[in-house]
């Protein structure tokens, strides 16, 4: 069985579940350095989000598959190390988005009616209704920074207090928005047009200080900040400045730059709220994302695709039921091409027609590098680092598709060269799940792709083929099949044997020296 290792609290009714397919280990509160001796020998781990998954922990892992995060963000593991070492990151981005959602609107009422300090005047034994008048929601703009899943869940609850929405997000359309009610604009409109703003998206390079001195100064007096979604995006120092000075009338935090949260000058401010991180802290969320990592754990140690892969292309149920078989065809096609060249491979052009030029390749070109790469490789090739490995080893990728083929609904072809030779094969699935090669070196032929192949290029002249046959005859080698490709009579050929043994070395070499044979070689799919 397989063996998984869970390092943050998750419910006993899904351990347990877990344990009905794998032998799982519980051991939470665990140091780096623990977790890194600790994992030794595990297939999965499952965190929430004390767990830190460092690059050190990673390295050590030698057996591990798969890591899960039950929750969205992913910033407590090294998402870039796992994936060089072809280690699936999971989460479930879509558990906690009601939470979310909902602590998002929690904050911006709080903040609006001073909610927090009114409540902590009274417990003083004060009755102070002047200091805290507020703001109402009601005919106001909302802008909302990042407009994803969480962005528009706050979108729809401020339609309900008919707010004016107005989203900034550099991945949706204008039409996209409008037909959730906002306006999309620019980043820098919103921040100006806004009297509250929400911010949903993850920390990147690119968010990370997003909202910093000088977008702070674009806010109205009048606004109020609120922030749920990570750490670091709020220039914490500039916001403290701005809430100093009331150059916005209030912020609301919930997530920062550093967890838990020392002393900080925001907390002595009146006009600042705060929680701890407490967004996807529910009931409700904290289950539907440990159930959702668990099913995908386990999905992922049967040999399926988990439905949110943080370091591969994400696959639709429905496309993948198309795309399935191609996985197949296009990881046999970069083995079977692996074997036809000599030498490191320096490129590979990957070029899809027809219906499957209509779907996200991205997938299917992994999974033709994992075919290339991985035999006879020292690291670990699968569809989380093959794009890794092929950039490592400083082979140039290129992918391209075409709207149709005269003879196959789908074809993927592809060109792998090495400084000695290249080679040029078509594939395609006949029925619904068998592999073959349709095209090689501009030669028609048709091979299915399974079993022991024996790839002759050859003088098309009486007696070649022949000759092959009777040395294979005599090394007692049976031919199950056959196919020949030639572009003309009596110039070049190449053949493929299906054999049910695999020669010898001195037999290849025999092969080799036939005349009319100008190379031979074996594959094993």
């Amino acid at each position: 069985m397989a063996k998984i290792l869970v390092s943050d609290p998750l419910p006993q009714d899904i351990v347990d579940s877990l344990r009905k397919e794998a032998e799982v280990e519980v051991a939470t509160g665990l140091k780096p350095a623990e977790l890194a001796a600790k994992l030794v020998g595990f297939d999965a781990l499952i965190v929430r989000s004390q767990s830190k998954v460092t690059k050190e922990v990673i390295e050590g892992a030698t057996q591990l598959r798969v890591i899960g995060r039950a929750g969205v963000g992913v910033d407590n593991i090294d998402v870039e190390a796992a994936t060089n070492k072809g280690i699936m990151v999971i989460n479930s981005p879509e558990g906690n988005t009601i939470s979310a959602a909902e602590h998002t609107f929690g904050l911006l009422l709080a903040a609006a009616r001073w909610v927090p300090q009114a409540q902590a005047s009274m417990r003083a034994g004060e009755w102070d209704r002047k200091t805290f008048t507020g703001f109402e929601l009601y005919n106001k703009t909302l802008g909302i920074v990042g407009f994803g899943r969480i962005g528009r869940e706050v979108g729809e609850r401020a339609a309900a207090f008919r707010m004016k929405i107005l989203a900034y997000d550099p991945f949706i359309s204008e039409e996209f928005a409008k037909e959730r009610g906002a306006e999309k604009v620019e980043l820098d409109e919103l921040l100006k047009r806004s009297d509250f703003i929400t911010l949903h998206m993850p920390k990147t390079a690119e968010t990370d200080g997003l909202i910093n001195a000088t977008r702070l100064a674009m806010l109205k007096p009048t606004a109020i900040l609120v922030n749920c979604a990570r750490g670091g995006i709020v220039d914490e120092n500039a916001l403290y400045e701005a809430l100093k000075a009331r150059k916005l009338a209030a912020a609301a935090l919930d997530v920062y730059a550093q967890e838990p949260v020392g002393p900080t000058p925001l907390l002595e401010l009146l006009n600042f709220v705060s929680t701890p991180h407490l967004a996807a802290s529910t009931h409700e969320a904290q289950e539907r994302v440990a159930v959702d990592v668990a099913e995908q754990i386990l999905e992922v140690l049967r040999g399926g695709a988990p439905r949110s892969a943080v370091n591969i292309p994400y696959v639709p149920p429905e496309a993948m039921s198309f795309l399935k078989p191609y996985l197949g065809l296009a990881e046999r096609m970069g083995k079977f091409a692996q074997s036809l060249v000599s030498g490191p491979v320096t490129a590979v052009t990957v070029n899809y027609r027809g219906e499957v030029a209509e779907t996200d390749t991205r997938f299917l070109t992994k999974a033709l590098l994992r075919g290339l790469l991985a035999a006879g490789s020292p690291e670990t090739v699968n569809y989380v680092n093959a794009a890794v490995v092929a950039r490592n080893r400083g082979i140039n990728v290129s992918e391209g598709s075409t709207s149709g083929h005269s003879t196959y609904s789908s074809l993927v072809e592809v060109t792998v060269r090495s400084a000695q030779r290249s080679c040029t094969l078509g594939g395609t699935v006949f029925g619904t799940s068998e592999a073959r090669v349709v095209e090689m070196d501009g030669h028609a032929i048709s091979v299915v792709l399974s079993g022991t192949k024996l790839i002759t290029w050859q003088t098309d002249r009486p007696g070649v083929m022949g000759s092959v046959g009777s040395l294979l005859g005599k090394s007692d080698i049976n031919i199950a099949e056959m196919q020949l490709g030639r572009s003309q009579p009596r110039t070049h050929a190449v053949m493929v044997m299906s054999i049910d043994e695999t020669p010898s070395d001195a037999v290849m070499g025999e092969i080799k020296a036939l005349d009319g044979i100008e190379d031979a070689r074996l594959v094993q799919l």
